[in-house]
């Protein structure tokens, strides 16, 4: 049998007036008025039971259990409530049963009951304000309570706090803000009312960042530099000195015999191994003489490796000046002597080439003597010995005096300390990684020891000797290769060994920073500066070279390339082969490649050929030089000289059937040719720039006029013509400039 759906509804009669409602209404928000509705079935049963579980009723029937009993009403007094308790109480002790309906009626009467909203709660007035807080929402209000009297306590301790605040010698606004705690927009309101205008990434110096510190109640502290640190850590200890091996730099002017006088000295061929029979980086070797051993540098000698022969001098201890008996004294002879002067380093010269017939000595000595260089045999101070590698006459002479020297200055330096050096080379090798080559100038250096290098670090993994041998110490004076630095380091770069990695990295990382805060702070723009003219040309260069040295080399010889309309913009100098970055870089801005004794990777040169970008290769500078001078003078537009040939002067003016308009000229000077150029002048200004058309003379064409004749003149391209206007015609010369 279907179940009808019921329809549950409360039925009974009001028992609380209006009045009763609106009062209960006042006295509380919470209280909550219900009406009920009347019932025709008040007072008659209303429900019957079928099937024991469902109840059948009347569309208008309340749906009520069959034991349905009203609820005694509920205390009136707590008198009344507690004797309840107590009956409830004394039952479960005595273990009597409470009757159903008895549990309803306590639960009902009960405090928990009592604290749930009932309808007949809702219009009592007794029981209006019954309900009370949880203890929850007073633990919430607890705790916002004490939030508010945290936060209010952090805004006064706040304001209390004087923070010690470390400044660098240059900083930006922000990285200070976030030193001291600050916002940048104080900072910067700060500075605005001292009449200086700054974003948050502008930079202050460190007087300028101490006082703002101390306008902001902090501690200012000024920070130890790297470089100070290094100094520190350089400090040799007298008490462990020891004799070591001298190091000596040999210099010359180009091809005067340098590298010669090493390979006779070492056994070694290293002359053919250079590319154009010169040295194009700083080679450095070691050899033994009657158990002496001595440090040699070989320096180039081209003009452009000026800077490489300025850092061996400063790392040399005696100065070999290698001087052709057959050429003189050149110009890189001279500065050579200029840098050992510089450096005061005793200089011991070399006559090589004294086995040629037009050799002379004696010439050499006395143009030596305009720098203050004399000889022994001058009553001077100054070692000279004639010597020929060639038949190898000599050259244990000029070893002696080398030793003798050495033994005058008395050279010595601390074994024990950590070890230390200067780079003379830096590459990167395929296979290795990056190499530097350096000698050590105090301390022994051994394999895994922690250094730092300019603005690198790493750990010695291996270290080759110039013979190419892997060896587990390096004593002072011994020029080596090492492998284990994190990338390519900078020639001239000091090398310090440190007693761990931590503070490897953290000396590294101060240096990198220091180099970042090198930028002048809060530079401004002059009047004269923001109108000046930068319209020149600029062609930009990316430089890969082999070693750190030619790269720097190459670099600082296109630097001296000058020109008002055109100059070289190197946007990248590195060692290493040329990578499809470099060729994308080059794409990017328009650029040319210079590969000096290095190749392109194989998806370099694939790209390249892509792109149509050209890879220039060499082996030796002046030639790299000479393209750089050929580009730039393609960038600049060429000498265009003009020579009048004649003009006319237009009189009236036709139409021509097919022919179209015709200036009726007459020839003032020169004459007029053919498809010669020409400009029509009016008013002292160009109008047209083009090339005769046709020339008519008598109804007849002609090829050209002279002057005092008339003629019909037409331009190509041009008929607007007007009286008086001027057809002058002339010649161009184009002449390519060079630099």
């Amino acid at each position: 049998m279907e179940k009808k759906k019921l329809k549950l509804s409360i039925t009974g009669s009001s028992q609380k007036t209006f009045s009763s409602i609106e009062q209960a209404k006042t006295k509380s928000k919470n209280t909550v008025v219900i009406e009920k509705k009347s019932s025709k079935f008040q007072g008659k049963p209303q429900f019957s039971r079928q099937n024991n579980d469902s109840f059948v009723t009347n569309k208008n029937m309340s749906v009520k259990p069959n034991n349905f009993t009203r609820p005694s009403s509920p205390p009136s007094s707590d008198f009344e409530k507690r004797k309840l308790a107590e009956q409830r109480a004394t039952r479960r002790l005595k273990g009597e049963v409470i009757p159903r309906e008895n549990k309803s009626n306590n639960k009902t009467n009960g405090k928990r009951r009592e604290l749930k909203l009932t309808i007949s709660r809702a219009l009592s007035e007794d029981h209006a304000e019954t309900k009370s807080r949880s203890l929850a929402s007073l633990k919430r209000a607890k705790q916002k309570e004490n939030r508010n009297l945290n936060q209010t306590d952090d805004k006064e301790n706040i304001k209390q706090i004087k923070r010690e605040v470390n400044l660098p010698e240059v900083i930006t606004i922000k990285e200070l803000a976030n030193r001291m705690a600050e916002q940048s927009s104080s900072i910067i309101k700060y500075l605005l009312g001292m009449g200086v205008t700054v974003t948050i990434n502008n930079t202050i110096d460190a007087d300028t960042a101490e006082y703002l510190v101390k306008e902001f109640g902090h501690n200012p502290i000024r920070e130890t530099k790297a470089e100070e640190i290094i100094e520190k850590i350089k400090e040799v200890k007298s008490e462990n000195l020891k004799n070591r091996p001298p190091i000596v730099t040999v210099m010359g002017h180009v091809d005067h015999g340098k590298t010669s006088v090493l390979d006779v000295l070492r056994k070694a061929n290293v002359v053919s191994g250079e590319f154009g029979g010169i040295t194009q980086h700083i080679g450095a070797y070691q050899i033994n003489h009657e158990k002496k051993k001595i440090t040699f540098i070989d320096t180039p000698g081209h003009a452009a490796f000026t800077e490489m022969r300025a850092r061996g001098s400063k790392l040399t201890d005696i100065v070999v000046l290698v001087v052709a008996a057959d050429d003189g004294v050149k110009p890189q002879t001279i500065e050579s002597i200029k840098h050992a002067k510089a450096a005061k380093v005793p200089i011991v010269v070399a006559i090589n080439k004294c086995d040629l017939p037009e050799a002379d000595p004696q010439k050499i000595k006395n143009q030596l003597l305009e720098y203050e260089l004399i000889a022994e045999d001058l009553s001077g101070d100054t070692l000279m010995v004639e010597i020929s590698t060639k038949t190898k006459n000599n050259l244990d002479k000029l070893v002696e005096s080398i030793l003798l020297q050495a033994e005058l200055l008395d050279l010595k330096t601390d074994f024990e300390t950590n070890a230390k050096g200067i780079v003379l080379e830096s590459k990167i090798d395929i296979g290795r990684g990056p190499v530097a080559n350096i000698i050590v100038t105090a301390g022994t250096l051994k394999k895994g020891d922690y250094f730092v290098s300019g603005l690198k670090w790493g750990k010695i993994r291996a270290i080759i000797n110039d013979h190419g041998s892997n060896i587990e110490i390096a004593e002072p004076a011994t020029p080596i290769e090492i492998i284990g630095i994190n990338g390519a380091a900078k020639s001239g770069d000091d090398f310090i060994v440190l007693p761990n990695e931590k503070e490897a990295k953290f000396l590294c990382e101060a240096r990198v920073q220091e180099s970042k805060d090198d930028k002048i702070p809060l530079t401004f723009v002059t009047q004269d500066s923001a109108f000046q003219s930068t319209v020149s040309e600029e062609l930009n260069i990316i430089i890969k070279s082999d070693v750190h040295g030619s790269s720097e080399a190459i670099k600082n010889a296109i630097d001296q390339i000058k020109h008002d309309e055109v100059k070289p913009k190197i946007l990248l100098s590195d060692i290493g082969m040329v990578t499809e970055t470099d060729v994308t870089l080059a794409k990017a801005s328009n650029a040319v490649i210079i590969a000096f004794n290095v190749k392109p990777s194989k998806e370099a040169k694939k790209r390249a050929e892509q792109e149509k970008i050209s890879i220039s290769s060499y082996n030796i500078i002046y030639e790299v030089l000479d393209f750089i001078k050929t580009k730039m003078a393609g960038l600049l537009s060429p000498d265009v000289e003009e020579k009048i040939i004649g003009s006319a002067e237009i009189l009236e003016i036709f139409k021509v059937s097919k022919v179209g308009k015709v200036a009726g000229s007459k020839v003032v000077e020169g004459e007029i040719i053919q498809n010669s150029s020409a400009r029509l002048i009016r008013d002292g200004a160009i109008i047209f720039n083009g090339k005769i058309g046709s020339i008519f003379r008598e109804k007849n064409q002609a090829k050209q006029v002279s002057a005092g004749l008339e003629c019909g003149i037409t331009l190509k391209d041009f008929a607007d013509f007007q009286k008086k206007d001027i057809i002058e015609v002339y010649n161009s010369k184009i002449t390519e400039r060079t630099i």
